[in-house]
């Protein structure tokens, strides 16, 4: 039985948000495998692939060059930030016209708190089969729900039966349905960290919860007593429907460390592209740019420049990016194990959400 069980939470999650938006607006990319994103020639990378797509193992941060060559007969799209937004925002309305409790988590997800509603035969599976019929019929478009008694179980939930999937975990079902499933669903545990935990025969999530916190934390630092916790069906944060937003970041390890200032270069680009997405998505615009590095020795440091106007698409980002890199590359002989790029300082009038890391391991 869960410590939330008297819960009803719900993940929705757009199935390939971006890409289903240019296959509903444009029939004639209906079944066929389409990327969109920045182009192959110019280091742009994929923001979101059709799931004809993704059959050819075409996924999103992946350069646009790879998706190319994994699928030659693939269309390019170029994205309609102001589209994909205004779509969310009608969506989003729906959400709320269902229950004020609504935290969204990007354009395309959201959780949804609807405890309150439940009475008789209203039920949290009720009212997640009804907005997905809602949706479709409004937009045009298909979203995967999971409902669950906790945001982690419903995350987790939601991506199981995609697209178009409605998984449903019952109170008192959050154990036995995480268990047997592998480690890579927790949100947090990434490539690198799958990995190590594999090398100790750390394969499930049941098996992260037999686990004494001290071993986890060995691999997973301060996130190990969340996930443990997650692992152990235990979540029991609440829907926040507002947060002032501080910042937007993007981040990635390296497979081997570096000090190669091409390398490092193209890494910038790319992050830089990253923030400049979500900020786009967000209609956000920051004034100070950031530059974040772990050396080799794992020390971090952070330089970062504030200009005199805020910066919000990926070219104005990546020119003080690289600037702050060129300096660092100058005065230092070092090698690096991370880098990441981020924007702040951003107006009280755009200051909406929490903040957000979007992490790519093992570039």
């Amino acid at each position: 039985m869960s410590l939330g069980e008297n819960r009803g939470i719900l993940h929705a999650d757009f199935d390939a948000f971006y890409a289903s938006v240019e296959q509903r607006d444009f029939p004639e990319l209906i079944n066929r495998p389409v990327a969109v994103g920045g182009s192959p020639r110019k280091r742009g990378v994929v923001a979101s692939a059709s799931y004809e797509a993704r059959k050819f193992g075409i996924k999103s941060a992946m350069p646009m060059s790879v998706a190319v060559r994994k699928c030659p007969e693939i269309v390019v799209v170029s994205p309609r930030f102001a589209v994909y937004k205004e779509v969310s925002s009608r969506v989003m309305k729906v959400f709320r016209d269902i229950t004020p409790l609504v935290e969204p988590l990007s354009l395309d997800e959201a959780y949804l708190d609807v405890t309150h509603l439940i009475v008789g035969n209203v039920t949290p599976p009720q009212i997640a089969k009804n907005l997905k019929g809602e949706v479709f019929s409004k937009f045009g478009l298909t979203i995967s729900i999971g409902v669950s008694t906790s945001k982690s179980v419903a995350k987790i939930a939601s991506g199981i039966n995609k697209p178009n999937g409605l998984t449903i975990v019952r109170p008192g079902n959050e154990i036995s349905f995480l268990h047997p499933l592998p480690i890579e669903v927790v949100w947090g545990i990434g490539p690198k960290s799958s990995a190590k935990l594999r090398e100790l025969s750390i394969y499930t999530v049941g098996d992260i919860a037999s686990q004494p916190t001290e071993t986890l934390s060995d691999i997973l630092g301060s996130n190990a007593t969340h996930i443990k916790s997650i692992s152990e069906g235990v979540d029991l944060r609440p829907v926040i429907t507002q947060r002032e937003r501080k910042s937007i970041s993007s981040e990635t390890t390296l497979l081997e460390d570096s000090a190669d200032p091409t390398d490092l270069n193209e890494i910038v680009m790319r992050l830089s592209g990253q923030v400049a997405d979500s900020l786009l998505k967000r209609d956000l615009r920051g004034s100070t740019v950031k530059l974040k590095l772990r050396r080799s020795d794992f020390t971090i440091l952070t330089r970062q420049k504030t200009l005199p106007e805020k910066v919000q698409i990926p070219s104005e980002i990546t020119e003080s990016a690289l600037e702050l890199l060129a300096y660092e590359l100058e005065h230092s002989n070092d090698k690096y194990r991370l880098i990441g790029v981020g924007v702040s300082g951003f107006s009280t009038a755009e200051s909406r959400h929490d903040e957000m890391q979007l992490r790519f391991e093992g570039f």
